[in-house]
């Protein structure tokens, strides 16, 4: 009789003691603030899920790191953890907290990129994100064997950094960027590659004049004209003349283009000087101006000058052009 009494006493004990098991382990499985906000958590690059686990505790998005060490090896996510930042709360179950970590759901931030900015502009605006440093980014993009790599034609990136709108995550190496943004432009180049080589117009061709266009009108129905306007001069064994050019070729330019730099020859970006196309893009040019290089409008246009609102005043003969450079130049330069 004793003995029964002792077995069953054994066995309560064990119920009870399994019963706070189950509980104290819900407890951990459960949220650990459910009325929380969702915050930033960021999960450093390399960092073993110990220290995950005690960040996340630490943080308060979690009542108790053992447990998320032993959901992640549970559920086969100790591996699948990735870098970034995250947004999350602590109104979420570790288990859920680990599964978006394992996805890799980063916050992401956006970067506005117009057409027309070159790869050091581009750089500097990235870095006015936080998202990377300007200096790596321009090792990355100036390096031959990342064009290689990426598939461009070309020493560099310049060209080839595509203008859009980008949401880009905090860590995402120089190179993932770059590649993100050639990815877009081959996007377009495939659309534009066919008439390119009907014409007899390389990548680095196409590129460049577009560059150029870009620079030189912010009018998106003018760049088919301007386009115009280059393949003509082209054809005619022209030189382009175009001040962005010289421009680019200038160190540290400062906003005052003069003469001299007009009529440098070692400058060798200074159309005004050498014939043909410059050694390679001045800018990254979007999709219309790269369309507009293998589109040109039918015109036998050979000049443009600014008419001082964004547009330009086109002619066909030189003597057209002195009037016109007249009429929008040298009188509003005598006002």
């Amino acid at each position: 009789m004793k003995l029964r009494h002792f077995v069953i006493a054994g066995f309560a004990l064990l119920l009870v003691v399994a019963g706070g098991v189950a509980v104290t382990v819900q407890q951990a499985l459960a949220p650990a603030n459910p009325s929380a906000e969702p915050v930033l958590f960021r999960v450093q690059r390399g960092a073993p899920l110990a220290r995950i686990a005690r960040n996340l505790e630490t943080g308060g998005f979690v009542k108790d790191a053992r447990t998320v060490i032993w959901l992640a090896e549970y559920r086969d996510l100790a591996s699948r953890l990735k870098a970034g930042e995250y947004r999350i709360s602590a109104a979420l179950t570790p288990v859920e907290i680990l599964e978006r970590i394992a996805a890799g759901t980063v916050e992401t931030y956006e970067v506005v990129l117009p057409e027309g900015l070159t790869a050091a502009q581009i750089g500097e605006r990235i870095e006015a994100a936080a998202l990377v440093d300007a200096e790596e980014f321009a090792k990355i993009v100036g390096d031959p064997a990342t064009a290689q790599v990426l598939g461009v034609e070309g020493d560099t990136l310049e060209g080839y950094l595509f203008p859009e709108t980008y949401r880009l995550p905090r860590d995402l190496p120089p190179l993932e960027i770059a590649r993100a943004m050639v990815g877009e432009f081959r996007a377009v180049w495939k659309e534009v590659e066919p008439k390119a080589r009907e014409q007899d117009l390389s990548m680095r061709e196409v590129v460049t004049l577009a560059s150029i266009i870009e620079k030189e009108t912010g009018a998106a129905e003018e760049r088919p004209l301007i386009a115009s306007v280059f393949r003509n001069r082209l054809a005619r064994g022209m030189r382009l003349e175009t001040d962005p050019t010289v421009i680019y070729g200038i160190p540290d330019f400062d906003g005052n283009l003069r003469r001299r730099d007009l009529e440098n020859d070692d400058n060798p970006y200074n159309t005004y000087r050498i014939r043909g196309l410059p050694p390679g893009p001045i800018a990254n040019p979007g999709a219309d101006a790269l369309r507009a290089v293998v589109n040109p409008a039918d015109s036998k246009f050979l000049y443009f000058v600014s008419r001082n609102d964004g547009t330009h005043k086109f002619s066909t003969t030189y003597k057209e052009h002195v009037v016109a450079v007249n009429t929008f130049q040298r009188r509003r330069g005598s006002r």
